[in-house]
């Protein structure tokens, strides 16, 4: 189990998914903390799996991939060889961006990255309805985003 967050790691956080490109130096400024113990603690908020990688924000409209289709997916049945052999098959999908396995009527939520509905109309019909073991998709398409963050931190 890990250590509780003191107020500092938090703000340490918050201002590392802000801008994780930030030097010890500019993020003990930020938070008013000498350089080598900003350091050390991040290095254990690493450690402990608080911060679990870097990584660029990257604009998928601008990559060419501005439409999210939503899908949710229910398999034939839930068993733990047919999840696997979905999971497997979704992974290699590079328009799947997201998936979640959920509790309810459907098995799986996807997030869906595509140019337009012509490519999203192609990956449906050309791959996701050829995984084995998928008996019925919904798809729903966002209007706008009105809220999104990495993480929670409070």
């Amino acid at each position: 189990m890990s250590r509780p967050l003191d107020a500092l790691d938090r703000r340490i956080l918050a201002e590392l998914q802000r801008d994780g490109r930030l030097t010890h130096q500019e993020l003990s400024e930020r938070i008013g903390l000498s350089s080598t113990p900003c350091a050390r603690r991040v290095r254990l908020l690493q450690d402990e799996g608080y911060i679990t990688g870097y990584a660029a924000l990257v604009d998928e409209a601008k990559m060419g991939f501005g439409v999210s289709v939503f899908v949710s997916v229910k398999l034939d049945r839930q068993i733990d060889d047919r999840l696997v052999s979905f999971e497997k098959a979704i992974s290699q999908y590079p328009e799947v961006v997201d998936c979640w396995l959920m509790t309810g009527t459907r098995d799986y939520l996807l997030r869906i990255a595509v140019s337009g509905l012509e490519e999203f109309e192609r990956f449906l019909t050309g791959r996701l309805t050829k995984v084995p073991g998928v008996a019925s998709l919904e798809s729903s398409i966002p209007i706008r985003r009105v809220k999104g963050r990495p993480s929670r931190l409070a």
